[in-house]
């Protein structure tokens, strides 16, 4: 074993996130048998209680199609909250059914975007995660699909586990899905060839990743899943990338799927969350030396560097910060309404603080309240 796969083995706090496709049948409904594997390989791992589980699971829609006589997974939202409403119901209640075999109390919990990118609703979920996990039971963490909106949807289970693993400070992120690993070309083709290992985004660089599963009731395919190692591997947490058939093997630390290192170290919980939870309510458009200021040397952002705004946006929202080329460069948390900044624009602190009071000698994004974005 690996030094690497021994991490595995070692770590305490596990997410496994599972799809819709290991776990319901294509046309539509819960296939138990494959829920309860997926239980036996999680009970066992939770032993004597030395190693906790987080399970965030897909599932629900796909669960509620065949109840409600629908063939395939709607398009419009509204049915897909139908589904949602009807489907996780079921979804939860197989699952304790399940887990009881076993002694193991479960705990649903849904989330929106909404709930991870602001700060009190995130500490909430933090809080009644931790909460349960203390008490030894095992939380099943989904999107809350029947009223989540467009606009505050995490769009994928993969990115919302990858940023559940940060939440509750795991050692170790799982993805199973209906393929056995990341390959270098399409898996369907002789030739192509598992990637044990990625060690970095470069890695990456020539791999032809395909977009959609196989199964057709999901929303993630392998883009999501790599988008959502990477959000987790630069925060800190490994992760494994594999088949829900090969569960055991990958939690056992064996050479299976593909194992992406850590690069990078555990960043403030705000910022993970700002990154890639939060939806910008607008735009600033920084001046070429106040994007260096930002970017380079990790300065607040002052009024005499926005060149423009955009957007309705209230103090404390989160906002984009683009270069005079348009292209976004970071996101921060505003200390102003949008209304607000327009006389502020180009102006320094000490003027704006002499006409219009203390109140305004003070930068637009904190840098505490600032994330660079890369790529």
């Amino acid at each position: 074993m690996s030094g690497a796969r021994q991490g595995v083995t070692e770590a305490r706090r596990i997410v496994v996130k599972v799809g819709s496709s290991s776990l319901t049948t294509a046309a539509g409904g819960l296939d138990a048998d494959r829920v309860d594997a997926l239980v036996d390989v999680l009970a066992k791992v939770r032993g004597g209680g030395e190693r906790e589980v987080v399970l965030v699971s897909s599932g629900a829609i796909a669960a509620g199609l065949a109840p409600l006589g629908l063939h395939r997974r709607p398009k419009d939202l509204a049915r897909q909250q139908a589904a949602a409403s009807v489907g996780q119901g079921l979804l939860v209640a197989r699952y304790t059914a399940s887990f009881a075999r076993y002694g193991v109390r479960v705990g649903q919990v849904l989330l929106t975007s909404n709930d991870t990118s602001r700060r009190v609703n995130y500490r909430n979920a933090y809080r009644t995660l931790d909460q349960l996990l203390d008490m030894g039971a095992l939380p099943i963490v989904n999107e809350n699909d029947t009223v989540a909106t467009d606009e505050i949807r995490f769009g994928d289970n993969d990115r919302l586990a990858a940023l559940v693993a940060h939440l509750v400070r795991a050692d170790l992120l799982i993805l199973l899905s209906d393929v056995d690993g990341l390959y270098d070309g399409d898996p369907s083709i002789p030739g192509t060839t598992r990637i044990a290992e990625i060690t970095g985004p470069a890695d990456l660089a020539g791999v032809s990743i395909g977009s959609a599963g196989k199964a057709g009731v999901g929303t993630g395919g392998m883009v999501t899943k790599v988008e959502a190692a990477r959000i987790a591997t630069a925060a800190g947490v490994p992760v494994v990338l594999t088949s829900a058939s090969h569960a055991s093997d990958a939690l056992a630390g064996r050479d299976t799927g593909t194992y992406f290192h850590r690069t990078g170290r555990r960043s403030a919980d705000r910022l993970l969350w700002l990154a890639h939870a939060s939806t910008p309510q607008g735009s600033l458009t920084l001046d070429d030396g106040a994007v260096q200021a930002v970017v380079e040397r990790h300065s607040s952002l002052l009024p005499a560097g926005i060149a423009a705004v955009e957007g309705e946006f209230a103090a404390g929202d989160p906002v984009e910060l683009r270069d005079l080329r348009g292209r976004p460069v970071a996101r921060g948390l505003v200390n102003f309404d949008a209304k607000e900044i327009p006389q502020l624009l180009g102006r320094s602190t000490r003027d704006l603080a002499r006409e219009l009071g203390p109140a305004y000698e003070r930068e637009v994004v904190h840098r505490d309240d600032l994330v660079v974005l890369h790529g």
